[in-house]
């Protein structure tokens, strides 16, 4: 039986994109998972999840990995239709994976409040019928969503090392970065816009732009 693992990184930051990835092995194999190490990405290192990656894919029947990009988030965040919010657009991204690689059961960490709601928006937009479990923390229940998360993350992290290189130190891209808020404060002091791979429907990006408007306002 092959069964399948979808996992997302990069759901909070206010820069880059939000990452979707799934692994398929055999059953039968889930225990290779654990015996090289595999776990919920979060509690590796970035080089631990570097090895481990590479390690997956080799040891995989199939992987995918879909990227969104601030454009797409901001477009469904910013809409006033209450079915077109992230929580559906992650959902329509993670059937697209499980589309792809065509397991007989798919194991998803679900990001709705409500587990198996998300489960159903994935269903919904699959082009076969297979079993979904849907639930919280999967990434920490189940090897082969932990698999996933890896893979994620690593893509997620690869990007953010590329725009580094770009356009200097922007930081990991969450909120919480004192790097990244500099960053955002910076764009717009200098060019009055922010860049495509920042999310400019985020809270944290409005609030920037707004005390930078007020205090140019307040000057003239």
């Amino acid at each position: 039986m092959l069964i399948s693992g979808v996992d997302e990184a990069g759901r909070g930051p206010v820069i880059g994109p939000l990452v979707i990835a799934g692994v398929s092995i055999n059953e039968s194999d889930s225990s290779k998972l654990i015996g090289i190490g595999v776990k919920d990405s979060k509690l590796l290192s970035a080089k631990r999840r570097e090895m481990l990656a590479i390690k997956i894919k080799d040891m995989a029947q199939k992987w995918h990995i879909l990227t969104i990009t601030p454009a797409e988030i901001d477009r469904v965040v910013e809409s006033k239709r209450k079915l077109h919010k992230l929580n559906r657009l992650e959902a329509q991204a993670m059937a697209s994976v499980i589309d792809t690689l065509k397991p007989d059961i798919a194991y998803v960490d679900a990001s709705d409040t409500i587990a198996n709601r998300f489960g159903d928006h994935i269903a919904e937009k699959l082009s076969f019928t297979l079993q979904i479990v849907s639930e919280h923390k999967a990434d920490r229940k189940y090897p082969i969503v932990s698999a996933a998360s890896i893979l994620a993350k690593v893509e997620r992290d690869e990007v953010i090392s590329k725009l580094q290189k770009m356009h200097g130190n922007l930081g990991c891209g969450y909120p919480s970065d004192s790097n990244t808020i500099e960053y955002l404060e910076s764009c717009i002091q200098k060019f009055g816009v922010y860049p495509d791979f920042v999310r400019k429907s985020w809270k944290t990006a409005k609030r920037i732009k707004n005390e930078a408007f007020m205090k140019q306002k307040t000057l003239i």
